[in-house]
This record gives C-alpha cells, structure tokens and sequence, in this order.
C-alpha cells in the first residue's frame, strides 16, 4: 500500500496545526439541550434473566448465538460475538438481574478519541461504529469508561464491534430487538426526557421497590441507557465512582499540558490514514 507523499503531508499540516492551536480535529459534542436523544430504560426489578434480549441481540445482527446464562457468582462481559449479556448477583434483596452493553453516553469519551469520526453520536442518539473511516487505533476502547467497544482479534479483517441500539432498526422506524422481545416488559425505549420521566414516575409511586437513583442520568455526563434498581447499584457490579461531568470534559486544556510528542502522534497516524485512503481511491479511478 503506498502513500501519497502530496496528500499525507497536507493532511499532517492541517492537523498538525489544527492542535497546536488547541482546536479539536472534528466538532464539539453536540450540547445537549439543542437535541432530543433517544435511550433504553431498563428496570431490573422486571427482568427475569430469560435472554430474550440476547438471542433477539444475536439475530438482528447475525452473531451467534448466546453461550451460557446468568448464574450468579459468573460475570459475563460482551465481546466481539454479543453485545449484550444479562448477569445474574445475589443482593441485599436476593437475585436480581442485570442487562449490560453500550451505555451510548451524551458526550461520549469514544467518539471523541476518535480522530476519523469512525465512532459517531447520531442525532438521534445511538453510537455507531463507522468501518470505512477506522484507522484501527483502538483508541475508543482505551478511552471508554464502561468498556463497550470490542475488536475483533481473530478476524482477518477486524471490526470494533458494539451494540449500536439497533440504529438501522430506527431507521425504518421500528424499535431496538432487545426492547422489542423483552416479555418482562423490563426495556423501554423512548426519548431520553420521557424515560426519565417515567424512571421518576416509578420510583415515586414504589419508594420501598426501587433505590432513589437513575443510574445513567447524570453518571458520565449522562447515558442514552438508564437504570432502575432495587438495591444499590454496586451491589450489582457497577461502578459507582464514575464522574458526573462527561469524559470528554477532561480533554479541555489538554493540548496546552501535553508533551508535543503527545500531540502529533495522533496527528501523524491520522495523516497516514487519510494519505493512504486518497490514494487508494486515486488508484482505484485509474484502474
């Protein structure tokens, strides 16, 4: 593969440039207010650890199918083979389950690592993962504080691979698989405003059900995926520590109190990717 010695270096310049001045690479996370995010309720007090929302996971997005099941004492984590996993934990108040995948945080820390924009918050509020644009740097995994995204290790030609809340369902208008399956009724998917609303709704009206916490609301900065619970969410292996503002809060000033090397480094592999891009589709033309 070769690069294109005109395109690398002007796509270096510009970078390079672009953060020695402190600006960022691509647009600000968007503010909140000015859209209306879709998310997932999921109340754990309803779910009965039946998997429907895995196996509906696996078929709308042809992987396999679901190896094990919840049982307490067994911590199943997503990979590149499920993007969603139900747990079982024994608790204060007994078993209780819990689903985990994707948060799809407001102001995602993954989409900001991303120096191509390959890991992009829609408008409408899911995060996806954009092939065509991934340089492989891995960066979102490294950057994520709930440690979604997943790369395919084995593959011969390797993804990063997440839940996506189903966006090419939401697309033609129908509702994410698992939320769709769910005979508990646990998910609900709506507009984030509403979901908070009814997670409120339903805490009032069951004071003694559920714990005085929407894990999501404001954890990160806030998620698309929200919590209800019956105990304290960390006895359900959640981490309770994470900041209230968003991830990438913290990257402001950040390129006034990095070593230059820090800087250009992410620069140097986005120039290589974009020259080696141009210059694939330049070959292409000319075939």
């Amino acid at each position: 593969m070769r690069i294109d010695r005109r395109n690398f270096l002007k796509v270096i310049g510009a970078t390079g440039a672009t953060l020695a001045l402190g600006k960022e690479v691509k647009a600000s996370p968007k503010n909140q207010n000015e859209v209306e995010f879709y998310g997932i309720l999921y109340d754990s007090t309803r779910c009965v650890g039946c998997q429907s929302c895995e196996f509906a996971c696996s078929e709308a997005n042809n992987l396999p199918e679901p190896i094990g099941m919840p049982e307490i004492g067994i911590i199943r984590k997503t990979d590149e083979t499920r993007r969603t996993v139900v747990n079982a934990y024994e608790t204060s108040k007994g078993e209780v389950y819990v689903k985990r995948q994707c948060m799809h945080c407001n102001e995602p820390a993954c989409a900001a690592a991303c120096l191509t924009q390959a890991m992009l918050k829609t408008k409408e509020g899911p995060i996806i993962w954009r092939g065509e644009k991934c340089m492989g740097c891995r960066y979102c995994m490294v950057s994520c504080p709930f440690d979604g995204p997943k790369f395919e290790y084995h593959s011969a030609n390797p993804k990063i691979t997440k839940c996506d809340m189903c966006f090419n369902r939401l697309e033609k208008g129908k509702i994410p698989a698992c939320v769709e399956n769910c005979p508990a009724e646990a998910l609900v998917f709506g507009t984030r405003r509403e979901l908070i609303a009814e997670a409120r709704k339903r805490i009032s009206e069951n004071p003694d059900l559920y714990v005085d916490h929407i894990y999501g609301e404001h954890e990160a900065g806030g998620t698309g995926f929200l919590y209800l619970s019956p105990v304290p969410f960390n006895e359900l292996g959640f981490n309770t520590k994470i900041q209230k503002t968003s991830y990438p809060e913290l990257s402001k000033g950040f390129l006034y109190s990095v070593p230059t090397v820090f800087v250009l480094w992410p620069a140097l592999l986005l120039g290589i990717h974009e020259a080696t891009k141009n210059n694939n589709t330049k070959e292409i033309e000319n075939e």
